[in-house]
């Protein structure tokens, strides 16, 4: 037995977005199991706003990735809406019709299954969330088309907030084919600077997860970008997303040194712009990315997400590839 076959197998999956350049595609498509299109917006109506994602779709299979729609409850300004959401899930006849119409779209497509991506869901609507999930899975799985959930980085069934109570851990456990844990985003656009996946707070949310969910269901998720926020922090201003090419380029054309955060296992560094103003920039390296990735081997999990692939991130590709075969469909 060669040194490829002694390695675990896991499943990657990469969410896309349909302007994703093709040479960024083609290097990262050996990479994955499953290519997740981001994304057909539901209406309150039970339609969907459709995308161009047909050369996606006949890529992936062209090189053995499969790919997933994604449905997500995006409105038109670009938002999650927990309104949207409510006026689904609390509609028979507009579910049917939604449900029907990703039924026909996989089918004619060629999709391999669906990624049912609705967040800041009114907490009221967990059980209807919860029965809409059921009526999805009785549809789809007759077909042969398996269905996966993105779910808020939970650490307890109690934790409150919009984002996090209708995601109800055990049942989509027990219910869907694969979950999606987005372990990302502590330090996100609005917020003050730090790590955008602390590896402290990723286990706290698998320490939970694993005790709900199969471990063989989960796929972690990981984040192929940083954030630069100009210093002092601002409530309320933004940070600048960047990938981790750009920022470890950055890094040197500024001369900054490259420090790292042993609690987080992350890295960050300080610089100061043409303006004169201190900027901190939160990044992935290989050292970070591989402490993620021993993470799968340590909770036992099906593999890992990454968001997203619209970048290119050698770093990643090689230790992925170091550690793990990515199972093909």
């Amino acid at each position: 037995m060669n040194d490829q076959q002694m390695k675990p197998t896991i499943l990657v999956n990469g969410y896309a977005y349909p302007t994703i350049d093709s040479n960024i595609l083609q290097q990262t498509l050996p990479y994955l199991t499953y290519l997740s299109i981001f994304s057909y917006h539901v209406t309150a109506l039970g339609d969907l706003i459709t995308i161009s994602d047909d050369t996606l779709i006949q890529t992936a299979r062209n090189n053995s990735v499969a790919p997933m729609m994604v449905i997500t409850n995006i409105d038109e300004s670009g938002s999650f809406s927990s309104e949207l959401a409510h006026s689904i899930l609390n509609n028979e006849s507009i579910q049917d019709r939604l449900l029907n119409t990703c039924l026909n779209i996989m089918q004619q497509k060629q999709y391999y299954g669906i990624d049912i991506d609705f967040e800041y869901i009114f907490p009221s609507d967990k059980e209807a969330y919860n029965n809409f999930l059921s009526k999805a899975v009785t549809l789809f799985h007759p077909y042969n088309f398996i269905v996966t959930t993105a779910l808020a980085p939970k650490v307890s069934a109690e934790q409150k907030g919009t984002l996090y109570e209708a995601h109800d851990y055990a049942f989509h456990g027990k219910t869907v084919d694969h979950v999606i844990l987005m372990t990302y985003e502590w330090g996100y656009t609005y917020g003050p600077p730090q790590a955008v996946a602390p590896i402290n707070q990723v286990q706290k949310v698998l320490d939970y997860a694993v005790s709900v969910i199969p471990s063989e269901k989960i796929l972690m998720g990981i984040p192929n970008y940083g954030y630069d926020w100009t210093l002092p922090y601002e409530p309320g201003s933004a940070a600048r997303s960047l990938s981790h090419t750009q920022a470890a380029t950055l890094a040197q054309e500024k001369g900054a040194t490259i420090q790292f955060d042993e609690v987080a296992q992350s890295p960050y560094f300080y610089y100061t712009s043409e303006d004169g103003k201190e900027h901190v920039v939160w990044f992935e390296d290989a050292r970070s990315i591989e402490a993620k990735l021993n993470l799968v081997t340590k909770y036992q999990l099906g593999g890992v997400s990454y968001w997203t692939i619209n970048s290119f991130f050698p770093d990643n590709r090689n230790i992925l590839a170091s550690k793990f075969r990515v199972q093909k469909i």
